[in-house]
């Protein structure tokens, strides 16, 4: 039946074996194909092959299997089957974390997905680690997932280039290149789209343009950090370090990051941040301390989350096609779980959505 799973550790893992696993859990008798067998007065190869589908059988037959399983209340060991029939019907994901929209969006699309190609989707996160980013991975592999889908922003390019390599089973990557693999990485232009929302206020004059940074250990906050000094240097204007204040990707350390820059007198007429719930932060900091949006300071994020056009005023951004980049990750996957070619993807661009929070200085 399609659907997701999510796993948090090795007891979800435990718990999602289902009850078709011969022996006691939690102090309840399982149900097995036997006591199925039994019941419907066939042999256990039968409904083994009532389960597959894959030969052919009386009508007769298969309904006093079905009957059987409806009425004992069966669910098949998910990984017997992937032994039997050489696919698990299943898609793992890892994901950093299950915080905010953006992974909501990515989850939602990815479910739908999965369930069009008949498969289900098991989802576990990496707890912003590398470490458990990897334990993850390992844990869909003896999952026995036809493929796996990486959403990683903290582990180690080599590493990810070793699991491609390695892995028994097919991965592909989001949100980061994979050198020397391009058909594995589904990738964003982080850099192309902070520049164009830099150009954007460059346009519009300002030229004093303070930062909120995500967390400089992540590949995407140091790019996209990059991407706005070299903005402002193209334009000739020398960012200083103390334009910077870096975050934690939340809205609360967008808040806290505000205030440093606030507390060290920078006169900044502009403030792009790294994300927009530290954007919604940054915008409580700036009104407590008396700085009108747009009117004195214009405000940029970056995400597009579903709040930003409900703000007061409306948040500039950058759209990220999450959506796209999903459906994509999943038919690269599906192809490579058949053994199927595949090539590799466009990178995908960010798009502007100009709103209330920004005007000329």
């Amino acid at each position: 039946m399609p659907g997701f799973y999510f796993f948090t550790g090795f007891r979800d893992w435990l718990g999602a074996l289902g009850p078709g696993v011969v022996g006691r859990h939690s102090g309840v008798l399982m149900v097995t194909m036997q006591d199925v067998a039994d019941r419907a007065g066939v042999s256990k190869s039968t409904v083994s092959r009532v389960l597959s589908g894959k030969v052919r059988l009386s009508q007769a037959t298969r309904d006093r299997v079905n009957a059987a399983i409806a009425e004992l209340g069966f669910r098949p060991n998910s990984l017997a089957q992937a032994l039997a029939n050489q696919t698990s019907n299943t898609l793992g994901l890892v994901v950093s974390n299950f915080e905010g929209p953006y992974f909501g969006r990515l989850l939602k699309t990815m479910a739908q997905q999965a369930e069009l190609a008949g498969k289900q989707l098991v989802v576990t996160d990496g707890h912003d680690d590398p470490q458990r980013e990897r334990e993850a991975v390992e844990l869909l592999v003896d999952r026995c997932c036809d493929a796996i889908i990486l959403y990683s922003r903290y582990m180690p390019e080599a590493e990810l280039v070793t699991l491609v390599e390695t892995l028994p089973v097919p991965l592909i990557v989001m949100n980061r290149p994979v050198p020397g693999y391009p058909e594995r990485a589904v990738v964003f232009d982080q850099s192309g789209s902070v520049a164009a929302a830099m150009e954007y206020l460059l346009a519009q004059g300002h030229r004093r343009i303070a930062c909120i940074s995500g967390p400089q250990q992540t590949l995407t906050a140091r790019t996209r950090l990059a991407a706005w000094r070299r903005a402002l240097r193209a334009a000739g204007v020398e960012p200083a370090d103390e334009w910077v204040a870096e975050g934690d990707n939340l809205v609360e350390g967008g808040y806290r990051a505000c205030q440093q820059l606030l507390a060290r007198g920078i006169d900044f007429t502009a403030l792009f941040a790294s994300n927009d719930d530290m954007a919604i932060g940054a915008m409580r900091a700036l009104r407590e301390a008396g700085r009108q949006i747009p009117a004195q300071v214009s405000l940029f994020g970056f995400d597009d989350e579903p709040a930003a056009a409900y703000l007061s005023p409306a948040l500039s951004t950058v759209h990220i096609p999450i959506e796209r980049m999903s459906e994509q990750a999943i038919h690269q996957a599906l192809r490579l779980a058949t053994g199927a070619p595949i090539e590799a993807l466009p990178t995908f661009a960010g798009e502007l959505r100009l709103r209330e929070s920004v005007q000329r200085p």
